[in-house]
């Protein structure tokens, strides 16, 4: 059971140390990914002018995902991405320690699980995500 404030036992603080748990599994398999992937695209770019086999393994199965070729500028524009995805997803860990994860950090309101399932990362309800673009 999440806890609760003293004056209203139906209002979460923060996720249970159960539920926090749960999402760290999440986070855990999808960082694993992440780094394969990002191993994947930096192997793409420092072995992009080489013929051996570790520079066509990668392409070929990032052109078996759909993409016809994928140059050295946009394999470092994705890993970049990646890079910053794993950072992200290394914060939401860090989170989980401190048991600061999955509040919402403009309103301190608790992001809903299913948007936390689909976005591990995420330190913004969709309201309050939704308040800032607006702003911009």
């Amino acid at each position: 059971m999440a806890e609760t404030t003293n004056n209203a036992p139906d209002l979460k603080v923060r996720y249970s140390d159960e539920e926090l748990q749960e999402f760290k599994a999440i986070i855990l398999d999808m960082l694993e990914k992440a780094k394969a992937e990002y191993k994947t695209l930096r192997d793409v770019v420092t072995h992009a002018s080489s013929n051996d086999v570790e520079d066509t393994s990668p392409t070929f199965k990032i052109m078996e995902e759909g993409a016809t070729a994928l140059s050295k500028e946009e394999a470092g524009a994705l890993a970049q991405r990646q890079y910053k995805f794993i950072q992200n997803l290394e914060a939401a860990l860090i989170r989980i320690e401190n048991k600061s994860y999955g509040v919402c950090r403009m309103t301190g309101k608790l992001i809903p699980k299913e948007r936390l399932r689909l976005v591990p990362h995420a330190t913004l309800t969709v309201e309050a995500k939704e308040m800032m673009n607006k702003n911009k």
